[in-house]
């Protein structure tokens, strides 16, 4: 008997994790955003989706519900979908997160590291270019400085870097994105053997 998973992806900003959600979308997966409970904020207070307002809400939310807060908000919705199929968490980040989640789904859980270097992130989410059909704000471009004072905000205040250090599997996306293909397809073949 097949057993779904919640295959989790973490990484800094421009790493490329959408890139692989939505890679596993398309192979099946059901797609649940951890994030998508801060912008779904921001757009209920009808703020403008940038650094600064993220950071505010995100940092208020976890002061509300605790550093495991983005796991918390979405675990009822995560547990639905499992119920359907496979699922892939796109931008797990808190330690604390990983914590509750391999509390509630054990050996079910897996987390997929993408690395890409500071320079590569930065020229990617430079490059990026705002579409009015993005409404999840999936895709926003931000500055070099945005860039990095938000991976410093993840690493420092989000505890970030040990959910990195602990993910089941890292994949360096540093080429293009029939390598990162490649690497993903033989990491599923893997969790599902």
């Amino acid at each position: 008997m097949k057993v779904n998973k919640l295959v989790c992806i973490t990484g800094l900003p421009g790493s490329g994790k959408s890139i692989v959600s939505d890679y596993l979308v398309n192979k099946g997966f059901q797609l649940m955003r951890f994030g998508q409970v801060v912008l779904d904020e921001i757009k209920r207070k009808k703020l403008k989706a940038n650094e600064i307002n993220e950071r505010k809400i995100r940092e208020g939310l976890r002061s509300k519900h605790g550093m495991a807060a983005m796991a918390i908000l979405n675990l009822p919705r995560i547990k639905d979908l499992i119920n359907n199929g496979s699922v892939v968490g796109d931008g797990l980040y808190s330690f604390e997160e990983y914590k509750v989640l391999k509390e509630n789904f054990k050996d079910n859980l897996i987390v997929i590291a993408i690395y890409a270097p500071p320079y590569l992130r930065y020229q990617r989410l430079a490059k990026r270019i705002t579409s009015k059909l993005d409404t999840d704000f999936r895709y926003r471009p931000f500055t070099k400085k945005e860039a990095v004072s938000r991976d410093y905000a993840e690493l420092e205040n989000l505890n970030k870097g040990a959910t990195i250090a602990m993910a089941d599997f890292t994949i360096a996306n540093t080429k293009n994105i029939k390598a990162l293909i490649h690497e993903i397809d033989q990491v599923i073949a893997e969790v599902n053997a």
